[in-house]
């Protein structure tokens, strides 16, 4: 078993470099885009709406390569597919480092955005084909941790590094996968849906040690395994749809928390809490969420994926509440809250107002991203690596992956606009009033999958 877990936790490390690469694509924004308002050269200079789009184009990359990932995943297999990504990954960066101009920094942050949008598809479906259900949650639930592992690096690594020399450290961990994958195996499940059998049985060697059974493994895919493609006729099949529409609700629900908004503005918020150093308090924001999400991964398949869902919403709801509240107590009227630039809005508080409560936003902040962290975080792209049937797992993947980008570029970029509109206080109990939505459609429609092979909840489905 130690030797299986060695060699299963060998080709787990390798994937995962992808979604560090991912996170380091999504802190990248967060101490560049002060850096990049100030620079000197006008051709590089961002004002406030070139900001938010250097934050948000990422996100319509990604989208786009939520939908090239479900093709690729399902024609040339999850292994190729991470390689592939690679490539993106680092043109990308190319791309921002010799940037000339803002154009320049939108299409090399768009291509990086490409290549995370294949990543955040591939990764969570190799590692839960490569997984046993004793191990399949922790191993699913490193997808996560190496997304904020890669957020936190980039704000550690931007408190020293210029812009273009922070890209370049950004560009190694692709170039790392890419390396790592080409010694790793293809999963069991797509060599048997293409009729391999003996590669996948040399894949289960590999993956679950000499001493397992891997004749009987193989048994228990192949039963399950259907060679046809998906028609456009099986989505009346509850097998499909119903699978389909929880991973939709939960991407929706995972964005409409606010995450996104919070994290590419933390260094704003924390300056009007009346922070001095905005961007240490950023690291240990980042911290916080490496942190928590470590703790998800040891304990999710103990407590199962929808008890770390409900304490999770839950801590979420209560901490954007207090956000809310915060910020009703900061902001002296609503007149002044009209502005759309989320960055005059923040600084439109009472002088002196924030420096005397700065406590609730710091610990309303600091409660959200470790509810997050814990289960809205991680949990939802378990589940969508563990409920789809193998004859769909790439198109329905794919559907989920688009759904979160698109509703992460939309909560990103209307993000001022929300401020403007609802203001500061009434966008936050707008997301609180989303996590309490998001505890409620768990109770009701998110199956539990705990310890249960991926044949056995496919069976589930097909059953209900």
């Amino acid at each position: 078993l130690r030797v299986q877990n060695r060699k299963l936790y060998l080709a787990t490390f390798a994937a995962v470099l992808g979604p560090l690469s991912f996170g380091f694509v999504l802190g990248y924004s967060s101490p560049v885009i002060p850096e990049l308002r100030e620079i000197s050269d006008p051709k590089l200079r961002l004002d406030s709406s070139q900001a938010s789009w250097f934050g948000s184009v990422v996100t319509v990359g990604a989208a786009a390569g939520g939908i090239l990932g479900s093709y690729l995943v399902d024609k040339v297999g999850r292994k190729l597919s991470l390689m592939l990504c690679s490539i993106p990954y680092a043109f990308g960066y190319v791309v921002i480092i010799s940037a000339q101009n803002v154009w320049m920094l939108y299409f090399g942050r768009m291509l990086t955005g490409l290549a995370s949008g294949i990543t955040s598809l591939v990764v969570p479906v190799y590692i839960s084909e490569v997984s046993h259900p004793k191990v399949r949650g922790m191993l699913g639930s490193c997808v996560q941790l190496m997304v904020v592992t890669g957020i936190l690096g980039a704000y550690i690594a931007g408190i020293t590094l210029k812009w273009r020399w922070l890209a370049v450290l950004c560009s190694f961990p692709s170039c790392i996968m890419l390396l790592f994958m080409s010694f790793m195996p293809e999963t069991p499940r797509f060599l048997l849906n293409r009729n391999k059998r003996s590669e996948a049985i040399a894949a289960l060697h590999f993956l679950r040690g000499p001493h397992a059974d891997h004749e009987w493994e193989c048994r228990q895919i192949e039963a399950s395994v259907h060679e046809e493609g998906l028609n456009f006729s099986e989505f009346k099949n509850p097998s499909i749809y119903r699978p389909l529409l929880i991973g939709v609700a939960l991407m929706f629900f995972q964005q409409v928390t606010g995450i996104n908004a919070v994290m590419f503005y933390a260094e704003t918020i924390f300056e009007d809490a009346g922070f001095k150093d905005s961007r240490m308090a950023s690291v240990v924001v980042g911290s916080t969420q490496v942190c928590f999400t470590a703790v998800g991964a040891l304990i999710v398949d103990k407590t199962g994926r929808k008890m770390l869902l409900y304490i999770s919403g839950i801590i979420m709801a209560l901490s954007t509440a207090l956000f809310g509240l915060y910020f009703k107590m900061v902001l002296p009227n609503r007149n002044n809250s009209s502005n759309p630039d989320v960055w005059f809005t923040l600084n439109s508080a009472s002088p002196g107002t924030e420096s005397s409560i700065s406590w609730l936003a710091v610990v309303s902040l600091g409660l959200f991203v470790a509810g997050f962290a814990l289960g809205w975080g991680p949990v939802p792209w378990l589940v969508i690596s563990e409920i789809f049937p193998l004859s769909a797992r790439g198109i329905l993947s794919g559907a989920c992956v688009l759904t979160n980008w698109v509703m992460a570029f939309l909560v990103t970029k209307e993000f001022g606009d929300f401020i403007g509109f609802l203001t500061s206080y009434g966008t936050f109990w707008l997301f609180s009033a989303c996590c309490c939505l998001s505890v409620i459609f768990t109770a009701f429609y998110v199956p539990e999958t705990k310890g249960q092979t991926l044949e056995q909840i496919e069976a589930y489905f097909r059953r209900s």
